[in-house]
């Protein structure tokens, strides 16, 4: 086996790559308004009429603190309003506004474009061939 073919330097390889692509894909989504986080956070909202900030939270795997904080520049930014829980009044309720759509929306166009021209390179049996390795690698790490 190659050095370059060791389990750890394709594993740090990976790393890296990931890393350049999640950087590359940030850098296009927030020229276009939204960080890729921000954009997470409303495509959550999206699927879901409202929802409670503990949810989204958990949902996101983001700390209380955190999305507490992430919400509320979203709140100052018009894109998600809040308002208390019917059921709680203790609970905040988080909404995706209009604005917040058309925003995501484009975030979303943005970070398509940068995927299409990064993985538009490989070639449809390549496509494939990722696609299960990535799965693999998922199950593998899941497993671990």
């Amino acid at each position: 086996m190659a050095e370059h073919s060791r389990p750890e330097q394709v594993g740090l390889q990976y790393l890296s790559v990931a890393y350049r692509v999640r950087k590359v894909l940030n850098e296009q989504m927030t020229t276009s308004g939204l960080s890729l986080a921000r954009t997470k956070v409303l495509q959550v909202l999206e699927r879901n009429t409202s929802i409670r900030q503990t949810s989204l939270a958990q949902e996101l795997g983001f700390a209380q603190r955190s999305i507490t904080q992430a919400v509320e520049g979203l709140e100052r930014d018009g894109l998600v309003q809040r308002e208390s829980d019917p059921t709680d009044g203790r609970a905040k309720l988080v909404t995706l506004t209009a604005d917040g759509a058309a925003a995501l929306a484009a975030s979303t166009k943005a970070g398509n474009q940068a995927l299409q021209q990064i993985f538009g390179t490989l070639d449809r049996k390549q496509l494939a061939q990722l696609d299960k390795l990535l799965t693999a690698i998922d199950a593998a790490a899941s497993a671990t």
